[in-house]
């Protein structure tokens, strides 16, 4: 198993050089922090991510979640680590201060999620979600209902789960069936089956609370008859504790592909007590707090997953002895030369890099973004931003770990496919990442849909406006005029979608993400080359010089031929019908 070392240069290069934390902060009014701060609370993190966290990964992979009288146990370790989490405060990193949260910035968090994803993926799965649940609870639950969960959740005392999907109604919720009666006492019974529930039991916890989609009997139909209820495991006393058990059980474990130590439950409701949260019929518009904030954490999956290939496939590349180098002896003193000097294995070990340290890069951007609007909630530019970049960080960063894990397995030869050097779990892992929280084709139609042409390009403006940002910091001209050539031409590109029809939108989303997430990709690495040159780090400088001139020439060609497609209409796409298919 390839071990996982946290990329703490990068992210310091990042965070002091790039981003400029400490002005951020200040124009930002978080003045409490800096970035020596940042970067302490960062290395704490990796610390726990490396020491405590990684080393669960294989065993929890190998053994599985078991489910036995009804309840769910995780691999060996994984309770253990997560009260280890708990009681460090890590789980309170992000919750409001009145309920016990510490309120930490998002550019601080985004590494130690990235990190932590990297470390362990499946580990790191009920954590995420519970950060959801006290994002949506903050923003929607009734001051009664923060007042007897949110410290709790906040803490890590509790976990939370988000009950969408049904057996029958997946990405379509106008199908969602689960009910919900009132009773006399203002709560509801809830009734109904819900699939594919992560974290929905584990011995982690005495209590989950579980975010749940159902109708009221005067639900109008589709979408906007679902409301959104709070149904806890454990109903609780009149001091606020977990007494009695609620009428919800698990009814299975999915065995998966991968997560294999992550409980993905089927979670049976049978008039289970439950509580509105939000307005009646408003459901959708509440889980979407939590599933937007959910697809950003899904990207990072991506990015931490494509991180520790790259960092496993690095370290094999430098000792694997195989040939001499096409190029001329590398290694006199040695039989061969290391596969880092093969020119293939090179470009695979370029194209991991540049991809990975590229997303880490949006993800920061990203994170400075939710910073903006936290504090100023007002900030209708930081809204635009994040609203616009939430599909892409969540597609493009999960095809992105796919892409760069499955080259790490090709780095390690027939070795990459065999279980014990850990190469093959990675990619297993995050193939899930491009399916749950809305499919990948459903982020593309989400960004070129809604954020796109239903917007008629405000976001699109706005997104521009922030990367324009970046390019007029760039003092090189030749790299600045580059970029500002390449963000010129990703705009006026983008902005031919208005016009399309329905179906030429539908058919061009996938390549219009991708060519989007290429082209803004190509802006941050400009941007980043450019401040490395007036780093501190000089190795780092050469390294993102170096990086950036490969992706310009490797990488960057890609859109173009997403361009030519996602302008291709329709027309390809729907011609073949029917028995056209499979000629019969």
């Amino acid at each position: 198993m390839p071990s996982y070392h946290a990329p703490l240069a990068d992210f310091q290069f990042l965070l002091r050089d790039w981003l400029k934390l400490d002005k951020h902060y200040q124009e930002v009014g978080l003045t409490d922090f800096d970035v020596e701060l940042a970067n302490e609370i960062i290395a704490q993190g990796a610390k726990f991510a490396t020491d405590v966290v990684a080393p669960l990964n294989r065993d929890g992979d190998e053994a599985g979640c078991q489910l036995q009288d009804g309840k769910v146990t995780t691999p060996k370790g994984f309770a253990a680590a997560y009260q280890e989490y708990v009681a460090n405060g890590w789980n309170a990193m992000l919750g409001p201060d009145e309920f016990g949260g510490q309120a930490l910035p998002y550019t601080i968090a985004v590494p130690i999620h990235e990190m932590l994803n990297s470390a362990n993926l499946s580990w790191r799965l009920t954590t995420m979600l519970t950060e959801s649940t006290v994002l949506a609870m903050c923003k929607h639950a009734s001051d009664d209902l923060q007042q007897k969960y949110l410290h709790k959740l906040v803490s890590g005392e509790w976990t939370g789960t988000m009950n969408l999907t049904e057996p029958h109604a997946g990405t379509d919720l106008a199908l969602l069936n689960t009910k919900a009666e009132p009773q006399q006492d203002g709560s509801y019974a809830i009734t109904g089956n819900k699939i594919f529930i992560t974290g929905g039991d584990h011995d982690w916890t005495d209590n989950i609370i579980h975010m749940v989609l159902a109708r009221l009997p005067d639900a109008p139909k589709g979408v906007k008859g679902i409301s959104l209820f709070l149904v806890p495991k454990l109903l609780l006393d009149d001091e606020g504790n977990p007494a009695t058990p609620n009428a919800l059980s698990v009814g299975s474990i999915e065995h998966k592909m991968g997560i294999k130590a992550s409980p993905t439950c089927v979670m049976n409701y049978d008039g289970a007590k439950g509580y509105l949260v939000g307005e009646p019929h408003q459901g959708l518009a509440c889980m979407f707090t939590m599933m937007n904030d959910a697809r950003f954490q899904v990207g990072l999956q991506g990015l931490g997953a494509a991180e520790a290939s790259y960092q496993g496939a690095l370290a094999y590349a430098r000792e694997r002895l195989q040939s001499r180098a096409p190029q001329g002896v590398q290694q006199p003193g040695q039989k061969a030369d290391a596969i880092l000097f093969q020119p293939d294995v090179a470009r695979m070990l370029l194209t991991q890099k540049s991809l990975t340290e590229g997303c880490r890069a949006l993800s920061l951007l990203y994170a400075k973004y939710m910073d903006k609007e936290r504090t100023n909630p007002a900030d209708q530019q930081a809204a635009d931003v994040l609203q616009f970049l939430t599909p892409i960080c969540k597609a493009f960063m999960t095809d992105m770990g796919l892409e760069v894990t499955s080259l790490g397995i090709q780095v390690f030869g027939g070795h990459g496919y065999i279980r014990e050097w850990g190469m093959e779990q990675l990619m297993r892992d995050v193939r899930i990442a491009m399916l749950y929280e809305g499919t990948n084709g459903i982020q593309a139609l989400d960004l070129i849909g809604r954020k796109l042409t239903r917007d008629g390009g405000k976001m699109l403006q706005s997104t521009y406006a922030a990367f324009t940002d970046l390019v007029t910091q760039i003092e090189d001209a030749e790299h600045q005029s580059r970029a500002q050539a390449l963000l010129d031409d990703w705009r006026a590109s983008s902005a031919e979608c208005l016009g399309m029809s329905a179906a030429d939108v539908a058919a061009a989303a996938c390549d219009y993400l991708a060519f989007s997430a290429y082209s803004l990709l190509g802006v941050l690495w400009y941007s980043m080359a450019d401040c490395a040159q007036r780093a501190d780090n000089k190795a780092i400088a050469e390294s993102k010089r170096k990086t950036c001139a490969f992706y310009e020439a490797r990488i960057l060609g890609r859109r173009d031929a997403h361009r030519l497609a996602f302008k291709a209409g329709a027309d390809s796409v729907l011609a073949v019908k029917g028995a056209e298919f499979d000629y019969q």
